[in-house]
Order: C-alpha cells, then structure tokens, then sequence
C-alpha cells in the first residue's frame, strides 16, 4: 500500500526507477507474447495438417490390413509381422523457438525394404507388403505428430506463462508504483508547501522583530535628542 511507503526523494527516485524497468520489461514480454502466438498459430496449422494425415494413414492402414488378414489369413499376418528383426530407432534432440525449447525427434529404420522386413519374399504376398507400407506410413505420421504436439504444448505453456507475467506486471505491479509514486510525490508537495510557509513565517517575524528593533532604536536616539534640547 501507498501508506508504507516513507514519502523520501530517495524512494521517489527508486520507484521511478522501478517503473522505468517494469515499463520495459512489460513491452518486452508483451512483445514475446505476440510472437510466441504468432509461432503458436504456425504450428497449429501445422498440427492440423498432420492431425489429418495421421488420421487417413490410420484409415489406409487398417483397410490393408484387413484386405491382408481376410486374403491371407491372421495367421501369415502374425507371422510376417514377427518375424521383424529391426525396429524403428527414435532420437530426440531440442531447438529453440523464441526462447522455448521444443523436442526435434528424428527416426531411423521405420521404411524398409522388402528384405529388410525379415518375412522373406516366400513367406509374404502383395497385401501384407501393402500392409507393412501403409503401417510404416502411419508410425512416421505418428512420429511427427508427437513432435508437433508436444511443440504446441510447450508454446502453449509458455504463452500462459507469459500472459500471466504481462498481467502481473500491468494490473498489479505497475498501478501498484504508479500508486507509489502519486502519493509520494503528493508528500513531497505537502512538505515544501509546509517548509515555505514556515519559512515565510520567520522571514516575517524577523523583519517584524527588525521592524521594532529599529522604531524602538528611533525612539531611544528622539528621546535622546529631546532630553539633550532640554538641557540647552
């Protein structure tokens, strides 16, 4: 609160000097924060798109492997499946967007060849090869779908974040100085309005006090000159 505060030129001065910062510190966040939307709006757009993707690769998916496990079998399904010897290998690493740290997964071995798939050639038929395609297909949109989803989140975050900081600094900080440094200054104000009248007072009672001192003196040398008349 306002009254806390001891109404002093050097408090004044710290105020003002704490409003400057938090001024500044306020455009900047608010700057960030638009930026932070406007990248958050990319990526939304982003995620939409591969939401979509995602999704008609699933539908793709499940259509093959229907197709394969109703023409082949569930058995030869199951088999070609396990006879996968290498599986997909996921990396993550980090970049930086606007101060936000956002995951970049990378993968490896998720599209493979016919022979790399370890059924053999013998042991599978154009529907399971179709099948394992649209499956790879799938988990690669899945990869990129949790790297943008994740982004998105940690913007989004960070966006609540700052909000929160820019409010802070706009509805309670800053009124809370501007406050401050109303009262203070209207202290100020009072106090030298008091000093001068108090210094008009004695600067008149010293001329008053000046005053008499010199009409008592003129009144002593009258008094002295009549007295002095007499005696002639």
């Amino acid at each position: 609160m306002a009254k806390d505060v001891k109404p002093t030129r050097k408090n004044l001065m710290a105020i003002e000097d704490r409003i400057e910062l938090s001024e500044r510190g306020h455009d900047t966040l608010e700057q960030k924060r638009d930026g932070l939307i406007m990248e958050f709006m990319d990526i939304l757009d982003q995620a939409q798109d591969v939401r979509s993707g995602m999704s008609e690769d699933y539908e793709t998916a499940q259509r093959k492997i229907d197709m394969a496990r109703a023409m082949e079998g569930d058995v030869a399904v199951r088999g070609a499946a396990a006879a996968l010897k290498e599986h997909p290998e996921i990396t993550t690493q980090s970049k930086n967007i606007m101060g936000v740290v956002v995951p970049q997964i990378e993968s490896s071995k998720v599209k493979k060849s016919l022979d790399e798939r370890g059924y053999g050639l013998l042991g599978s038929s154009a529907r399971i090869d179709e099948a394992a395609d649209a499956y790879e297909e799938l988990l690669e949109s899945v990869i990129l779908a949790a790297e943008v989803e994740t982004a998105m989140k940690k913007m989004l975050e960070e966006i609540e974040t700052t909000k929160r900081r820019v409010n802070a600094l706009e509805f309670t900080l800053l009124p809370q100085l501007y406050e401050n440094q109303e009262y203070i200054e209207q202290k100020l104000e009072e106090q030298e309005r008091e000093e001068i009248f108090r210094l008009k007072k004695i600067k008149d009672k010293k001329e008053q006090e000046e005053k008499e001192a010199k009409a008592e003196a003129e009144a002593e040398a009258n008094a002295e000159a009549a007295a002095g008349a007499a005696d002639a």
